[in-house]
């Protein structure tokens, strides 16, 4: 048996062809009016509105109070958007995840700015606070009046880099107990260093690295330069290549590439 193809009349395939494309635009809008009712109709109403992660600096009132003014819609037309900018919006809120669950609930996950510094930038713009991320942001500074942050001050941009230092020279200034309390970089790229007390470290320039190691050299052997004098010590200079200066209580000194002290 032979198959026969019947070619149809070309104006028979342009009927064909408009009457597919007049199908086809007749449910995108047929979608479109279901999509706009749904966003209007009464009958799918928002509910509740579920919290999630830590919230500790922030109330339900606060958060009620900045968000529900920018609710609009029901279930299906709000704008999970515009929610998350109103919750990132509010104090200590450092990111929203906004997320439908059927059939009338909004859940939002927050994570909150964990402060761990003090920022005076060199604009003088006021002090602001640097969240774990290194990320400047602004909040209530009464807040944090009861815990010792220390103070970072430096160039605009320069947050971030300024707390990987810190966090580098925490553990070696650490010796009897020393805390940091402000940690400077100036625009010419120089560093110092203020432990509680009001010691003063000069640390100098140089790479990251070359600073910890001058760090390093003057923290391990410290503790015998002062215990040799009797005397607490008031200041440091390591801006010299193979040594430090120190000036103690009645006393001036420097320590020429000190030996590390001796194992018992």
């Amino acid at each position: 048996m032979t198959a026969v193809a019947i070619v149809l009349p070309a104006d028979v395939r342009l009927m064909n062809g408009a009457a597919a494309l007049s199908a086809l635009l007749a449910g995108v809008l047929l979608l479109a009016s279901a999509m706009a009712w749904l966003g209007r109709s009464p009958a799918f109403p928002l509910r509740s509105i579920d919290l999630e992660g830590e919230v500790q600096r922030n109330s339900v009132a606060t958060l009620r109070a900045n968000v529900m003014p920018r609710l609009n819609g029901n279930f299906f037309s709000v704008d999970v958007e515009r929610v998350r900018s109103a919750f990132e919006a509010v104090p200590w809120v450092r990111q929203a995840g906004v997320r439908r669950v059927w059939p009338d609930r909004l859940v939002v996950h927050i994570e909150e700015h964990q402060p761990v510094a003090l920022w005076r930038g060199q604009a003088d713009d006021g002090d602001r606070l640097v969240n774990s991320f290194g990320e400047v942001f602004e909040a209530n500074l009464g807040d944090v009046e009861d815990v010792l942050l220390p103070v970072l001050e430096g160039p605009a941009d320069g947050a971030q880099r300024m707390l990987a230092m810190l966090r580098r020279l925490q553990p070696l200034l650490a010796w009897q107990d020393h805390r940091i309390e402000r940690l400077h970089l100036s625009a010419r790229g120089a560093w110092r260093v203020t432990l509680d007390g009001e010691i003063v470290i000069e640390l100098g320039r140089g790479s990251e690295d070359e600073v910890v190691a001058r760090v390093d050299r003057f923290a391990r052997t410290v503790a015998q330069v002062t215990a040799h004098f009797r005397a607490p010590l008031l200041s440091a200079d390591l801006r010299h290549t193979d040594s430090y200066a120190v000036r103690l209580r009645n006393v001036t000194t420097s320590a020429a590439n000190p030996a590390p002290p001796r194992r018992p």
